[in-house]
Order: structure tokens, then sequence, then C-alpha cells
């Protein structure tokens, strides 16, 4: 599974390290998440830049696609030519958005009516954009789903583990990064967040 970690200038360091992290916990099984960027660096909101692994075209051929958020992704959504490089399948890939990360999925025409999650700050222009904002850390619908709130980041990163592998594979990957002496607590509340939509795209 090759996942492309949408990260663009300005971005939430929680939002892509995190997720990027708990996925390649499954590097064993062939799996690898890179950090996908329309340009050769990115800067993050609180000033640590990167080198981007992959160019923004590597979303179109990976097999999943993860777009996080940052300060400047209203400016992305209103930049057509930016927009224009991200070609996405849901029909074959899965699709996740963290927090302002939806008002690209929007944008993209990739949500429509359905009910989707972002984060506070971002809920006006997501609404604005014509998305029913529900208040809930995650949900998905086939194989698109999204999650408002830096830290559910991680529910993104075990559906896509749960949906690309299995959902002991997904556990095994939260029980992996969980605070010790908390462990079993973070596996099972995280799980019951995500386990709806698996039985869902289960049913599907």
């Amino acid at each position: 599974m090759q996942i492309a970690v949408l990260t663009f200038e300005g971005f939430n360091e929680l939002d892509s390290f995190v997720a990027a992290a708990i996925l390649n916990r499954m590097k064993a099984a062939g799996w690898e998440a890179h950090i996908t960027s329309p340009t050769a660096e990115v800067t993050s909101m609180n000033g640590v830049t990167v080198q981007r692994q992959k160019p923004l075209e590597f979303a179109i051929e990976a097999d999943a696609v993860l777009i996080g958020s940052g300060i400047k992704t209203r400016d992305i959504a209103n930049d057509d030519v930016l927009l224009s490089r991200i070609s996405l399948d849901p029909g074959r890939q899965l699709i996740a958005a963290q927090c302002s990360g939806t008002l690209l999925l929007a944008k993209l025409g990739l949500i429509g009516s359905l009910p989707a999650c972002t984060d506070l700050t971002t809920k006006p222009w997501v609404v604005e954009a014509g998305v029913n904002v529900i208040d809930a850390p995650f949900v998905a619908h086939g194989n698109i789903a999204t999650a408002g709130g830096c830290l559910a980041s991680q529910y993104l990163a075990l559906w896509m583990i749960a949906r690309g592998a299995s959902s002991q594979d997904a556990r095994d990957a939260m029980h992996y990064v969980a605070p010790v002496g908390e462990k079993e607590l973070y596996v099972e509340r995280s799980m019951s967040v995500i386990a709806p939509y698996l039985r869902t795209a289960n049913a599907a």
C-alpha cells in the first residue's frame, strides 16, 4: 500500500507526521506513507521545514491519500491551478482528510452533501462550501473519511490500516504508539470510533 500524505506550506505537524508514523508501522507488510507536496520543501505552521518524499502528482497513483491541514489551506482551496494537479479516485483509492483538509475534499467535489468532520476553526469555511459538518471526531462513507481535531489523525490512520489490511493490524499499530500503562484503553477507544464505519464498508 503506497500512501500519499498531502502536506502543504503552513502544514500542521500533528496531522502529517502522526498519521504518517502510524501508517508506517505497516512497513513490514509493504506499506509506505510518503510526505507528498507541491514543492520540494514545505514549512509547517510552527516553522519546521521538511523535504518532500513525493511530488504532488504522486497522489494520482497512490493506493491511498491523506490530506493534512494547515494555516494556508483556505488559500490552497482557492488556487485552481494547484487543485488541478490533484486527481483522486474514490472508486480505487482510500481517501482521508484531516481538519481543513476537508475543505480541499469539498473543493475537489468528493464530499457533496455527505456529513463530514473538520476542526472548529475551519468549520465556517467548510459549511460555506456546502458541506454538512457534524460534531464528531471521525466519519467515513465508503472509501472517503474525514476527521476533526489534530489528534483525530490517529483515526484516519487506523481506518486506512483496517480497510487496507485488517482490524487487528490497526489495533497493533495503535498499541505500539499508545502511552505505556494506557495501551489497552487507547486501543479500545480508538477502535470504537472507527468500527461502525468498517462494518458499513464490509457490508457494501
